[in-house]
């Protein structure tokens, strides 16, 4: 079985939550925005590879297939999936090649990132539970989102006071309170 390389040839735009620098609880991850041209190459690639894995099941007639790693999100646009741990992290480089290390660079939903990864069948261990799964062979990143939230964690009072900036209503030193009328209504049967 060979392996076929896909890679965007124009950057696509990350989507949702990412840990591509700096691994989460859950491992590092990415998820991107793809047209349906790469999605079309990724199906028919994917029919090579689930033959592959039929031949190799146990019972092939109580098999379980598992749906593919990219999604239709509207029409004619799709998000793929990648995850890997610390030990097949793929390389990451700028846009002149030279490797990215710093685990602080920002890369957040809405960066532009150019991607090369393949499809690989696999079999799980109970040996009916089948499908494929895409492995990033590297990352190119061509543009950053650094905008992806306030961490209030690192953020002083001053900070979160001027996100605000001032209105009239409550203020710690000398609470507003206003009583609330009760109207009699002895009329009302309960």
């Amino acid at each position: 079985m060979t392996r076929n390389v896909f890679k965007t040839e124009q950057p696509v735009v990350l989507e949702g939550y990412q840990a591509v620098m700096k691994a989460s609880k859950f491992g590092f991850s990415l998820k991107a925005i793809v047209d349906e041209q790469m999605a079309d190459k990724l199906d028919s690639d994917r029919v090579e590879g689930l033959k592959w894995a039929e031949s190799k099941l146990k019972n092939p007639k109580r098999s379980t297939l598992r749906p593919e790693p990219w999604e239709e999100v509207s029409d004619g646009v799709y998000t793929i999936k990648f995850s890997w741990n610390e030990d097949n992290k793929p390389p990451i480089v700028d846009t002149k090649g030279t490797p990215v290390t710093d685990e602080t660079i920002p890369v957040y939903s809405g960066s532009r990132v150019k991607l090369a990864f393949y499809q690989k069948p696999y079999i799980l261990k109970d040996g009916v539970t089948y499908g494929t799964s895409l492995k990033l062979l590297g990352v190119q990143l061509v543009s950053l989102n650094g905008q992806a939230g306030v961490d209030t964690g690192d953020m002083s009072t001053e900070d979160v006071a001027a996100i605000f900036g001032s209105t009239e209503g409550f203020t710690a030193g000398e609470p507003n309170i206003t009583p609330v009328v009760e109207e009699d209504n002895e009329d009302t049967d309960f």
